[in-house]
């Protein structure tokens, strides 16, 4: 499968560089890795409006996150994104994705909150379930607080991220939680069971890899059974029904690729309203690497686009 130049170029400049992989290092080591990756291969940050740091109670104690007021968000009634980063549960936090974040925020003219939940494997699966899911309830409960509108808070991340924010939709369904005006789930964490075809397909030359995958899963789940729980693998939930918008970003040089489409094709079936963007060519995490991969900017356009436009938005 050809890939996009400006992604060949960067993995091309990754294997001169001789960087150690995630998955040959102790997660403490791989989370200063990444943090220092992130920048130098994320553009300038964008200016905001607001940026500010507070925590959100949680189930075992207080969950560090991170609030981004677009300069054209209103300061009251704002739609708003609760975000939770990359990183497969194991690396990533608040910095990593703070380019991210701001050009959400600017981008679609909304107020986004990042949410550092915990990490495996000092904190094992559900852990980061219960922290995303208890993030919602308490944003959603203190919206007013927060300058935003509670009827158009949308809920959103990326890879392990994705998995978390697909995961806050169906929990909102089963436990009768508000549900979120809409869900973004850029390359996403749908399947822990590795099953699908693209994990035997996509196995070396790209950012993730179908071993560095396992990595990250073994490092979060304590038990095997645990791939089967709708809070790890939402795919394997009994039903997609009754969940909000989704706009799903899935990248063919990615082992999730597979099981992220056929999350998309699945909320389809099952009612749902899903725009699902594809690029074949492009590889996982690239959404990061705006630096080098020009693509990672439009894409980031197309999103907010997608955000401008939900319910009560436009």
């Amino acid at each position: 499968m050809t890939m996009d130049p400006d992604a060949r170029r960067l993995m091309d400049l990754i294997a001169l560089a001789g960087r150690p992989r995630y998955q040959d290092l102790p997660p403490i080591e791989a989370r200063a890795a990444m943090l220092a990756g992130r920048a130098v291969l994320q553009p300038p940050p964008v200016d905001v409006g607001e940026c500010r740091d507070f925590v959100i109670p949680g189930p075992a104690g207080d969950i560090p996150a991170r609030l981004y007021r677009g300069t054209r968000a209103p300061a009251e009634g704002a739609p708003g994104l609760l975000y939770f980063h990359g990183g497969g549960w194991v690396i990533g936090d608040l910095d990593t994705h703070d380019g991210v974040c701001r050009a959400l925020a600017e981008g679609a003219d909304q107020c986004v909150i990042s949410v550092d939940y915990r990490l495996a494997p000092e904190h094992v699966f559900p852990a980061a379930a219960e922290d995303a899911v208890a993030a919602w309830k308490w944003v959603a409960g203190e919206a007013a607080a927060l300058g935003l509108d509670p009827a158009r808070i949308a809920v959103g991340g990326d890879s392990a991220g994705g998995n978390l924010a697909a995961i806050v939709c169906l929990a909102a369904r089963e436990s009768g939680l508000p549900m979120p005006a809409g869900q973004v789930l850029i390359y996403p964490v749908t399947d822990l069971t590795a099953v699908h075809d693209s994990h035997a397909r996509v196995t070396s030359g790209v950012p993730l890899t179908a071993d560095l995958m396992l990595w990250f899963r073994d490092h979060y789940l304590a038990h095997a059974e645990d791939q089967l729980d709708w809070r790890a693998s939402p795919l394997r939930a009994a039903h997609l029904c009754h969940l909000p918008p989704a706009f799903v970003l899935t990248v063919g040089l990615d082992p999730l690729c597979d099981e992220g489409i056929a999350y998309a094709r699945r909320l389809e079936q099952d009612g749902g309203q899903v725009t699902h963007l594809h690029l074949a060519n492009q590889v996982h995490g690239f959404l990061t690497m705006g630096r080098i991969i020009r693509s990672a900017g439009f894409s980031l356009e197309t999103i907010c686009g997608y955000l401008r436009r939900l319910p009560g938005r436009g």
